[in-house]
């Protein structure tokens, strides 16, 4: 057996290989290599398909044995310094390689066509085969060091390909935000890996548990500053999984191409940092204000992302803040200790979130042929609706992701989901009522971003202009010339023009939407059905839908199945006997009464959430019922208050990019403003100052020097009868005055 795992370094190095020999052929032989579009497609799929394989044979090794294994060699050695490179292979690592290989692989099929018309076809799937086996290193790594140049190349090629359209100037700033976002918590993990090594004196991750622990124990003064170093260290994870504050750069990575998306929101770059926190568990646990830390900072972000994702109309964006919501529920559960929901959640998050983000590419891809190539139409949920209709795998296989990320059972979310809930009940009822309040939420913004994309009419009308008032207003006036339609038509511009930008806004724009529907139904009764779009939706072909089946299957049934082995393979819980076998355990019908019992709660909470949706956004209700209308902002006070708040709350993103703007953006500007008129003026008027004062002495001077002799000997005698004068006036008048 220790024979086979020393071949594990095969599953990175297979991707790494292949990309770096068609990235070099492509700086070298550009021409050559582009018109070999098929064959590298072909040969970064193979790669990663040798890795997907071995690595589902040591997890099937796993699932025998439960053993574990470390290799390393010097890399540098030193009087005071070792560093060592190697690998390690756990039940958890073979999990982790199975679900990034697995992903990686549909994803990889999934740009051969999604990508197909794209002039850096190649270009991609060289950053995709690198970033790939970046993550597959940093899994596999055992010690500190490796775990950070890893987790630096991960943050390297996530930046290449955000940006990969970087010609377009948003994909430009999104792909530096995320640089600059992430070097931050980078800073605090370097400075918390230089901090335990200085502690312990090693970077090997087993070593500095283990005397961390022991310093614990034996001297409670070190405890200050291990709680310190492991602070700093969690600032990495911060950042590249998007936990407050440091979650700003989450939405705006969807400027990349939507296979990217789908790679770096389900199982690569945002995990992570949960997998860092995981590996270093046994030391957190120790370490009470570290893990309220934790807990407290995955229960804000949880909240947070599921607040903000309520208005968005950004299909890419809403699904990505449900990303930074779900992983806001692992980091709290590792702070409540956990561990084992954590990493559970993390693998039935993953394969959910993939199909949900390969789905919302099909849907894009679908709509980039009615209504452009600018992300804010295709992308916009606004101008979608009714595309189950043409596009009936894409929207089912979308449902069902949406059913497990809103904690359905018994899809794959709901299995884990339900555990962290149970667990942050039992940490602290406070943090009990968050999760339970945003696992709420999830189900009624996941399903709003569903009724509004797949259900309903087709409404590619209303990406026509980018002023819906306008367009309905142009509409009205060919129309129909009657005298109450300009009157609410105006009322509606009126109200636009003074509360906020009409494109923005979906209640406003259903407003729009309804008072046409009614004032010209006999006039335009083509308005609101399909008959008028002569381009209609198509579905995605087969090399875009196979992914999207495949990944139903783990979506639907990975919940179930991880509930029976994750016991065997993961276990943290000193409260769990292994002795008995997991399958038993399942099967036994106490185990299944106090799951259904504990899971009641959480499954009603998300069936509310779903209904409430429905009631605003289901079919049946998008052309008749007006929440705008019904709930006006005047008529109805208090509520009506309350509820432009939490939209202007949702859609500004909670005005934390606003206030990072004016803070660090604008205030950064300010100051470099303000040091540069302080160099001008003060540094530079000191220098240019005395220059100038010895110039203009020197030029007064010259003229004093004519050369004769008598003119010298008269200003000597001169100098010589003032001294005099002075030293009398000295003697004379300061002892009268004494």
């Amino acid at each position: 057996m220790e024979s086979l795992y020393r071949y594990v370094w095969i599953v990175p190095v297979c991707p790494f290989v292949t990309s770096i020999l068609i990235g070099a052929g492509l700086l070298f032989f550009p021409k050559a290599v582009n018109s070999l579009r098929r064959i590298v497609a072909f040969l970064s799929i193979l790669a990663l398909t040798i890795s997907m394989f071995i690595s589902i044979l040591f997890f099937y090794q796993e699932l025998k044995n439960q053993t574990s294994f470390n290799s390393s060699f010097y890399w540098v050695v030193n009087q005071q310094l070792y560093l060592e490179l190697g690998f390690s292979l756990d039940s958890f690592i073979s999990i982790m390689l199975v679900l990034v290989t697995s992903i990686g692989f549909l994803v990889m099929i999934y740009s051969d066509s999604y990508m197909s018309h794209d002039r850096a076809y190649v270009r991609f799937f060289v950053y995709l085969g690198l970033f790939t086996a970046s993550m597959l290193g940093l899994i596999l790594s055992p010690n500190l060091i490796q775990i950070y140049i890893f987790w630096e190349l991960v943050g390297i090629f996530s930046y290449l390909l955000i940006g990969f359209w970087f010609s377009r100037p948003s994909a430009a700033n999104a792909c530096q935000k995320a640089f600059i976002t992430n070097r931050i918590g980078d800073f605090g993990l370097l400075l918390g890996i230089l901090g335990f090594y200085w502690l312990t004196g090693s970077f090997e991750i087993n070593n500095v548990i283990e005397r961390c622990n022991q310093l614990i124990i034996n001297d409670t003064s070190k405890l200050f500053f291990i709680n310190l170093c492991a602070t700093l260290l969690f600032f990495g994870p911060v950042a590249k999984s998007a936990q407050f504050p440091l979650h700003i750069w989450l939405p705006d990575a969807m400027e990349g191409p939507t296979p990217i998306s789908a790679l770096i929101h389900a199982a690569t770059m945002v995990a992570a940092g949960i997998f860092l926190v995981a590996k270093m568990f046994l030391l957190f646990k120790v370490l009470s204000f570290t893990m309220n830390v934790i807990c407290w900072i995955g229960a804000i972000t949880a909240f947070l992302g599921a607040t903000i994702a309520l208005a968005q109309t950004d299909l890419k964006r809403g699904l990505a803040y449900s990303t930074m919501s779900q992983l806001g529920y692992m980091m709290l559960a590792l702070g409540v200790g956990s561990y084992r929901a954590a990493l559970f959640h993390l693998i039935t998050h993953a394969y959910s979130k993939a199909l949900l983000f390969l789905g919302s590419g099909s849907v894009i891809h679908s709509m980039e042929s009615i209504i452009g190539y600018s992300p804010n139409k295709n992308q916009n949920i606004l101008f979608m609706g009714g595309l189950r209709k043409y596009m009936p795998v894409t929207g089912i296989t979308f449902l069902l992701g949406t059913l497990s990320i809103s904690g359905i059972p018994p899809f794959a979310c709901f299995w884990s989901k339900d555990q962290i809930i149970v667990s942050a009940w039992s940490y602290s009822p406070i943090l009990g009522v968050i999760v339970s309040f945003t696992a709420g939420l999830t189900s009624f913004y996941m399903f709003r971003i569903y009724f509004l994309t797949f259900e309903g009419d087709l409404r590619t009308d209303l990406a026509q202009t980018k002023d819906p008032a306008k367009f309905q207003l142009n509409l009205q006036i060919s129309t129909s010339p009657i005298l109450e339609t300009h009157t609410n038509i105006y009322k509606i511009s009126s109200f636009l023009g003074n509360r906020i930008d009409s494109n923005k806004s979906f209640y406003l724009s259903n407003w729009i939407q309804n008072l046409i529907k009614n004032n010209n139904n006999s006039l335009n009764p083509s308005y609101g059905s399909d008959s008028k779009h002569f381009i209609q939706p198509k579905e995605s072909d087969w090399i875009l839908i196979c992914p999207l089946i495949i990944l139903t299957i783990p979506t639907i049934f990975i919940g179930f199945f991880g509930s029976i082995i994750f016991p065997k393979l993961i276990n943290f819980d000193s409260s769990l006997d292994l002795s008995y076998d997991s399958l038993t355990i399942v099967m036994n019908s106490n185990y299944w009464f106090d799951f259904i019992r504990e899971a009641i709660p959480s499954t009603i909470i998300a069936s509310v959430g779903i209904v409430i949706s429905f009631i605003i956004y289901g079919p049946a209700s998008f052309y008749s019922r007006d929440l705008r209308e019904n709930i006006d902002p005047k008529s109805d006070g208090i509520l009506g208050f309350l509820l432009n708040t939490i939209y202007n709350w949702s859609y500004n993103r909670a005005y934390i990019d606003k206030l990072y703007n004016f803070v660090f953006i604008r205030g950064t500007r300010l100051s470099a403003k303000s040091i540069s008129l302080f160099d001008q003026w003060v540094i530079d008027g000191i220098v240019n100052g005395i220059g100038i004062s010895s110039f203009f002495g020197g030029e007064g001077i010259k003229y004093g020097q004519v050369g004769r002799i008598s003119l010298y000997l008269f200003g000597l005698i001169l100098g010589i009868i003032s001294l005099l004068i002075v030293q009398i006036f000295r003697f004379d008048v300061i002892p009268s005055i004494i």
